[in-house]
């Protein structure tokens, strides 16, 4: 499967009566937006604003983050089963817009939602303050569920990532990387003499508003299945949970998933890039126990040598990423786990909440728990009504300066599991 991929890259966003791409300005109409997103009758209103890096500006409560992107050649359409049409993606020629991302906010607390500041202490934990933020703010009905709030503002932010990522299908793009792969018989036998690596990826599904979807299928209803790791770059998985801000994958970090990114680098270098094993995690040790059995008997049945295991969320998830760690290496197949840490305020207590020795190869995205004050800035975009109340917070989080006592918890992207970020530890 080969896919190329052709980056234009965004250096700033100006509001204008008319959408469009210029000169590596995106020009932006509110009022073309509004009607895109108010066509769901569940939502009443919305607001537009721009966070550019440096800006005294804070977003909160972040819900999610996703680069535009659209497909110029080949089969299906970017968010296939979500906006798309069904249908296979993963091939031909796809642009995205680089240097920016549409954000979706709005009063969806009660939820692990986060903060992305775009200075300050806090800007140097999220990778999201260095891009140019459409951010999109959208109030709901009276009397609304919050999952169908949740879902609601989730499928806008698709809607209006697909709109601007349309923008761009007539430009010649800035850059181009290609991206190939083989099938696995083909792979054997073109690489012959280089160990045959997957990655195994674990989605948040443990249930209502922690759910991930591939190809619109909320994960929790599959079982782990083997898929293309181009596909994921047409937004064949897409973000739809409410874990703890720090660690959430976002659809942004899936569409630009690090281990893919640099497997494929690697692919026909240093390691045979078989597959990608898509897994979930649950809430129940008998629906762990069936996934996790069919994730370790995939790996034996593709012959693997090594997997790299990626985890999203924490504590339950844990158990999850050991016995999938556990049951892969039981069959002879080395494996290397990406997670972060809970490991307390002061760094001294149990990193996991489960473990055991054959965990023995990990990487870390850093600690959650770890204090941060982020100062008051100027502008808030969205409100924080909320800001005692996310994961990493508490009463005391508001200060009498307007400043925030929080946990690395309430920033989007701090700790990621995909090694989306810079944090680290040994």
């Amino acid at each position: 499967m080969k896919l190329e991929m052709g980056h234009i890259f965004i250096k700033d966003i100006v509001f204008s009566d008319t959408s469009k791409i210029e000169d590596g300005v995106l020009y932006v109409s509110k009022a073309e937006l509004e009607k895109i997103v108010l066509s769901d009758e569940k939502l009443k209103e919305v607001s537009f604003d721009v966070a550019k890096p440096g800006e005294s500006v804070r977003i909160t409560p972040v819900k999610d983050v996703i680069e535009p992107r659209v497909k110029v050649e080949g089969e299906g359409g970017i968010f296939p089963g979500v906006i798309a049409k069904v249908g296979t993606v993963g091939s031909g020629k796809t642009y995205a817009l680089k240097g920016m991302a549409v954000v979706t906010a709005g009063k969806i607390v009660g939820f692990q939602e986060g903060i992305i500041d775009m200075t300050g202490p806090g800007a140097e934990y999220t990778p999201f303050s260095k891009l140019n933020n459409l951010v999109m703010v959208c109030e709901p009905i009276e009397d609304i569920k919050p999952h169908q709030y949740e879902k609601a503002v989730r499928l806008a932010g698709f809607r209006v990532a697909t709109y601007l990522g349309e923008l761009s299908k007539s430009l010649t793009p800035d850059e181009t990387k290609v991206y190939e792969t083989q099938t696995i018989m083909e792979g054997k036998e073109k690489y012959p003499d280089l160990p045959r690596v997957a990655y195994v990826q674990m989605l948040q599904s443990q249930g209502l508003l922690h759910d991930t979807y591939v190809y619109g299928v909320d994960a929790k209803q599959t079982l782990s299945t083997i898929m293309n790791p181009t596909e994921v770059m047409d937004g064949a998985i897409v973000s739809g949970n409410c874990v703890s801000a720090c660690d959430k994958n976002t659809t942004y970090h899936h569409l630009n998933n690090p281990v893919i990114h640099d497997m494929l680098e690697e692919h026909g270098k240093t390691l045979n890039f078989v597959c990608q094993i898509l897994t979930n995690e649950n809430v129940y040790l008998a629906d762990k126990e069936r996934s996790s059995d069919w994730t370790a008997k995939m790996c034996e049945m593709l012959d693997l040598d090594g997997v790299i295991v990626s985890q999203e969320g924490f504590g339950n998830p844990d158990t999850d990423l050991i016995m999938n760690c556990k049951k892969i290496e039981a069959k002879g197949v080395k494996t290397v786990i990406i997670t972060d840490e809970y490991a307390g305020r002061d760094g001294k207590s149990q990193s996991l909440a489960d473990a055991d020795a054959a965990a023995d190869a990990v990487v870390t995205g850093g600690n959650a728990n770890q204090v941060i004050i982020l100062p008051k800035l100027d502008k808030v975009i969205g409100t924080l009504d909320y800001v005692t109340k996310i994961a990493g917070a508490s009463d005391e989080t508001l200060r009498e300066d307007g400043s925030l006592e929080v946990e690395l918890q309430v920033i989007t992207g701090a700790t990621n599991e995909t090694g989306f970020n810079k944090l680290s530890a040994r």
